[in-house]
C-alpha cells in the first residue's frame, strides 16, 4: 500500500480562505501538514508517517470539527474491488497516526473518535500562507448604529453599579473558597518529546542535569535535542555500537553512555557537542555517575552472575560493591547528597512475574574498605520494575506495573527518601497510561522529569511455506491490540491455538486462518499458558500458571478435550518451564523441570500422568534453556540463550540411546528459540535480540538458512502446522517515545 499515489484533499479546510498566497500546507499546533510534499513536521522537523495515516490525518484536517465517517475514510483509503479486513484495518491506521501526533484515544487533543460514526479532529487548523505564517479566517463585520440609545447616561451608571456589585461578591466568594477549600497541588504538566513512529522506537533517553536537553537514541541512531526548541542533533558513536544506557556529568555537556555491540556492552564519556567518544570501562552497564561527576557506579557480568561496580569518572580503581548470583540489576541512582546509591533488582521466578526491589546502600561505607555493602530494602513486592532516578528534592521516581486487566502497563511513582535513605511518607502515583515506562531520568533542580514508556504488541502472524523452503509475506492473523502468543495448530492445519490476554488473564483461543475473530477454548481466573495438543491431537494440554504473589507455588500441567469438556491434572511441579508431544502414531510426551542447578526432563502419559527421567542438564542458568521434541518422539533438540563466548550450538538427545551430538550454528550471534519442522529434518530458530531478528531453518548438518528478516517488527518464534504448510509466527513490534514531566 505504501507505493499508492498519495490522494490530496479535494476540498479546502472549511472556513479558511484559500488564494494565490496560500500553500498546501495546514498548520495545527506544533504540527505542519504539507499536502503537496506528503510530509507531517513538527516544529519544522520531520515526523515518520505512512502514506495510510498520512491520508486519514489530510482528511481529518479537510473538516475541522466535523465528523468524518469511518465509510469516507475507506472510501479513501481502498479501492471498491479491494478486498480488506476493514474495521481491524483502520483501527491499525487511528493507531499509528495517534502514535505520530503523540495523542491519546483515552484523552485526545487532535483525533476524537465518535462511537459508532467516526473520527472528528479537535484542533483548531489555518491555512500557511506562501510566506509561511498562518492565514487567518476571513469575517465581515458591519457596524450599524443602534435605532435607540440604550446608552443613557442613566442606564450606563445602574449597569456600573450593578457591575461592581457582582464583582465583589465574586472576591468574596473567591476568597471565602481559598481559604475553605481542601488544598492539591497543581497537576504536573506532561510534554512528549519525541514522536517516533511504530518502526522506530526510542531505545534510551536522558534529560542533562540543567534540564535543557534530552540524549536519546532510536533504530537510527544517537541524538541530541534542544527541549525548548526541538532542535535535534545527531551524535557520533564507534561503528557497530549502540547506545543501551545514558548518564550524563553535572556539566550537562558530558555524558557516560553503555554502548552494545552483540551481547557485549562497555561504558564510554563523550560529549554533546562533538568529538569522538572515550572508552572508560570494557565491561559495564546501566552508568550512574554520581552528582559530583567523580565517579560511576554501574553493573557488570554475566547475566544472572552480575555485580554492582564503582569506579573514578576516569574509569580507573573499579571495585566491586556487591550483589550475588541470581541477582537481575535494572539500574543504579545516586542520592542527592552523593554518600548512598539506590539501585533496582529481581530474583527469578518461574510463572507470572517477579518480584522487584528497591535497595538502597552506603557508598561511602564501601569506599571505606567494607568488603560487601550492606543494603536496606525500600520496596518490594510483584510489580516493581527497573526505572529509577533519584531527585535533588528528595523523591524517588520508580515504575510499577498495573494489576490485571492491565498487566502489560506500568506508571511512574515516586516516594520520598530522609537524608538515611528511608521512606519518608506513602508512595505517590505520578502517571495512568498505556505501555510501560522502560526509562527514568531528573534534571538538577527537580522540576524536570524524562522518561521512555513504550507499547509492545505481540501478535500471531501466519505464512505459508513455499515449495522453495522461503515463506510467503506473513500476514497478521490477530487484530486486537492484546498480546496474543502461538503455540499449535489443530490436527487439520486449519486453526492457530495461542493464548492471549484481552479478557485481563492469558486464557486458550483457536482461530482459522480465514477468520478475523478467535473460539475461545480455555479460560480461568490463573494464566492458561503453552498450550499443546496430545499426540493423536484430541486434548489440549497447558500449564496453570501461578499469578504474582504465588511465586513458590508448584505448576500443574493439566489436559482437556480440545472438543470441550471437563479438565484435569497430569503432573504437578514447581517451575515446569515447557511440555511437548510428539505426533501420532509416536506416542511420546515430555516435560520439563527447572530449578538453582539445572533442568530435568521427564515423560508423562498424555492420560494417565507422570513418568520417569529421561534427561537431565547441570548449569545454574537453566532459565536460559529452550528445547523441543521431535515429531516422531526420539530427539531433544537443546539450546542456551546466547550469553557465553563462541558461536551458538544445538544439543540433539537421542531418546533411543543413541549417541548425543552437536549442531555447530556458524555465522549467527545466538538462538533464543526453537521448534521441529513437521516432517522432523529440519530445525526452526530466531536469533537473538531485536537488531537484525532473522527467522532460521537449520537442517541436521547444523547449515542455517534465513527464512525471514522481519524489517519493523522482530520475531520470535515459529509453531509448523502438521502438515507442514503453513507456520504461524510470534511476532512482536512495539512504539516507544520520551516524554517529560514539568513541576
Amino acid at each position: 500500500m505504501g507505493n499508492r499515489a498519495l490522494k490530496l484533499p479535494n476540498s479546502p479546510i472549511v472556513g479558511t480562505p484559500i488564494g494565490n498566497d496560500v500553500s498546501p500546507a495546514r498548520r495545527f499546533g506544533v504540527f505542519e501538514l504539507d499536502l503537496r510534499e506528503g510530509e507531517l513536521r513538527r516544529n519544522g522537523i520531520k515526523v515518520k508517517l505512512q502514506d495510510q495515516p498520512f491520508q486519514v490525518l489530510a482528511e481529518l484536517v479537510e473538516r475541522p470539527g466535523q465528523v468524518v465517517t469511518r465509510e469516507d475514510l475507506r472510501n479513501r483509503l481502498w479501492p471498491a474491488d479491494t478486498y480488506v479486513d476493514f474495521d481491524h484495518s483502520l483501527n491499525a491506521v487511528i493507531r499509528r497516526l495517534r502514535d505520530a501526533l503523540g495523542d491519546s484515544a483515552e484523552n485526545p487533543t487532535f483525533v476524537e473518535t465518535v462511537a459508532r460514526r467516526g473520527y472528528r479532529f479537535l484542533a483548531p487548523v489555518s491555512a500557511v500562507s506562501a510566506n509561511g505564517n498562518g492565514a487567518s479566517e476571513s469575517s465581515a463585520v458591519n457596524e450599524t448604529k443602534a435605532a435607540s440609545d440604550v446608552g443613557s447616561s442613566r442606564k450606563q451608571k445602574l449597569w456600573i453599579i450593578a457591575g461592581m456589585c457582582a464583582m465583589v461578591l465574586v472576591l468574596l466568594g473567591l476568597a471565602l473558597g481559598f481559604f475553605l477549600a481542601p488544598h492539591t497541588p497543581a497537576p504536573v504538566r506532561i510534554t512528549r518529546l519525541t514522536a517516533n513512529p511504530v518502526d522506530d522506537p526510542v531505545h534510551a533517553s536522558a534529560i542533562s542535569r540543567d534540564g535543557r536537553y534530552l540524549a536519546y537514541s532510536d533504530d537510527t541512531g544517537f541524538y541530541l535535542r534542544q527541549i525548548d526548541t526541538s532542535e535535534t542533533h545527531p551524535l557520533s558513536l564507534p561503528e557497530g555500537l549502540e547506545i543501551v544506557d545514558i548518564s550524563w556529568l553535572p556539566d550537562s555537556t558530558h555524558m557516560v553512555v553503555a554502548l552494545q555491540k552483540g551481547h557485549e556492552m562497555s561504558l564510554w564519556e563523550l560529549s554533546a557537542f562533538g568529538g569522538f567518544p572515550r572508552m572508560l570501562i570494557e565491561d559495564g552497564r546501566a552508568p550512574a555517575v554520581s552528582p559530583d561527576g567523580k565517579k560511576i557506579a554501574f553493573v557488570a557480568g554475566k547475566p544472572l552472575k552480575q555485580r554492582i561496580w564503582l569506579a573514578e569518572i576516569t574509569g580507573e580503581q573499579s571495585r566491586e560493591l556487591g550483589g550475588e548470583d541470581s541477582d537481575m540489576f535494572g539500574s543504579i541512582c545516586w542520592s542527592p547528597d552523593g554518600k548512598k546509591i539506590a539501585y533496582t533488582t529481581a530474583k527469578f521466578t518461574y510463572g507470572y512475574g517477579a518480584k522487584g526491589m528497591i535497595d538502597v546502600v552506603d557508598v561511602q561505607n564501601a569506599s571505606a574498605g567494607r568488603e560487601r555493602m550492606l543494603p536496606s530494602n525500600v520496596l518490594s513486592h510483584f510489580g516493581l520494575n527497573a526505572p529509577l532516578a533519584w531527585a535533588p528534592d528528595g523523591r524517588l521516581y520508580y515504575s510499577e506495573a498495573e494489576p490485571r486487566p492491565r498487566q502489560a502497563d506500568s506508571n511512574l511513582w515516586w516516594i520520598r527518601l530522609n537524608s538515611q535513605g528511608k521512606p519518608d511518607g506513602a508512595p505517590v502515583r505520578l502517571t495512568n497510561d498505556q505501555g510501560a515506562v522502560y526509562s527514568v531520568s531528573a534534571s538538577s533542580d527537580s522540576k524536570h522529569i524524562a522518561y521512555v514508556r513504550g507499547v509492545p504488541q505481540p501478535d500471531v502472524y501466519v505464512a505459508k511455506l513455499g515449495s522453495s523452503g522461503l515463506l510467503d509475506e506473513p500476514r497478521r492473523l490477530t487484530l486486537d491490540d492484546h498480546q496474543d502468543l502461538p503455540f499449535d495448530w489443530t490436527p487439520d492445519s486449519k486453526n492457530v491455538i495461542f493464548v492471549s490476554d484481552r479478557t485481563g488473564t492469558f486464557d486458550i483461543y483457536k482461530q482459522a486462518l480465514d477468520q478475523t475473530v478467535p473460539e475461545l477454548l480455555v479460560s480461568g481466573t490463573k494464566h492458561t499458558v503453552e498450550p499443546r495438543l496430545s499426540p493423536d491431537g484430541t486434548q489440549i494440554q497447558y500449564l496453570l500458571n501461578s499469578t504474582w504473589g504465588e511465586a513458590d507455588a508448584e505448576v500443574p500441567l493439566m489436559t482437556v478435550p480440545l472438543a470441550g469438556g471437563p479438565a484435569k491434572q497430569l503432573v504437578k511441579a514447581k517451575w515446569i518451564s515447557n511440555h511437548q508431544c510428539a505426533h501420532a502414531p509416536a506416542n511420546v510426551c515430555i516435560y520439563s523441570v527447572i530449578s538453582e542447578t539445572g533442568i530435568t526432563f521427564y515423560t508423562f502419559d498424555p492420560l494417565k500422568g507422570p513418568g520417569a527421567q529421561v534427561y537431565q542438564v547441570k548449569d545454574e542458568l537453566a532459565q536460559l534453556y529452550n528445547w523441543t521434541l521431535s515429531p516422531d518422539g526420539t530427539t531433544l533438540a537443546i539450546a542456551k540463550g546466547k550469553f557465553d563466548e563462541g558461536e551458538p550450538r544445538i544439543h540433539l538427545v537421542s531418546l533411543n540411546g543413541d549417541p548425543e551430538r552437536w549442531l555447530e550454528i556458524h555465522g549467527w550471534p545466538g538462538v533464543q528459540a526453537l521448534d521441529w519442522a513437521a516432517d522432523g529434518k529440519s530445525i526452526w530458530a530466531t536469533t537473538s535480540g531485536d537488531k537484525d531478528n532473522t527467522l532460521l531453518r537449520i537442517d541436521m548438518r547444523g547449515k542455517a538458512r534465513a527464512v525471514w528478516r522481519p524489517k519493523e517488527v522482530s520475531v520470535r518464534w515459529a509453531i509448523p502446522s502438521r502438515d507442514g504448510k503453513y507456520l504461524a509466527l510470534h511476532v512482536n513490534s512495539s512504539s516507544a517515545n520520551a516524554w517529560m514531566l514539568e513541576k
